[in-house]
């Protein structure tokens, strides 16, 4: 067995409520607590990997499951122009392109009574934008790779993880 470094303790969490419904990610030292504390009950484990102390030995923690149940109340998303670009994955939602120059577009112009909505915001390309101008997506040729939409919570903070670790699939829904 591997034993846990410093590196190490960056490794992220799954936290499930009690009726293993998905709630947040955490870190690995607030994982460990909240099974010391025995707060939560270990679901799945980071193979090989351990948490040693001078007297124990823990496996460390890849899903966990609260022992009690917490009513969440569900927090919104702040509407920015960060949130749109990392909702559309940095990408320009009419020609597709990444690694350009972005900007965020309405879909239908404000001039035209568009709003600040997340269904009328996307993220477009300085060229793409440059072209579509005050028209509506029915005057401009370029169709929409993807329709916008609110995102959750909890896709927003998937989105934030490179590869979700296999042992978590079976708990978010996807």
């Amino acid at each position: 067995m591997k034993e846990i470094d410093d590196g190490k303790w960056n490794r992220r969490v799954l936290l499930l409520n009690q009726n293993f419904e998905p709630l947040t990610i955490t870190g690995a030292k607030k994982a460990i607590c909240l099974l010391y504390l025995r707060k939560a009950e270990l679901v799945a484990v980071y193979e090989g990997l351990k948490v040693r102390s001078v007297s124990s030995s823990l496996p460390l923690p890849s899903v966990l499951r609260l022992s009690y149940y917490v009513r969440v109340q569900r927090r919104e998303i702040p509407l920015t122009k960060r949130n749109i670009y990392r909702r559309d994955n940095y990408r320009c939602q009419y020609c597709g392109r990444t690694n350009i120059p972005l900007t965020t577009d309405h879909i239908i112009p404000k001039s035209l009574g568009g709003r600040d909505t997340w269904e009328n915001l996307v993220t477009a390309c300085t060229e793409c934008n440059t072209k579509k101008g005050a028209k509506t997506s029915k005057e401009f040729p370029l169709k929409l790779i993807r329709r916008p939409k609110k995102p959750n919570i909890f896709s927003f903070l998937l989105s934030s993880i490179s590869k979700i670790p296999e042992d978590w699939k079976p708990y978010l829904f996807q």
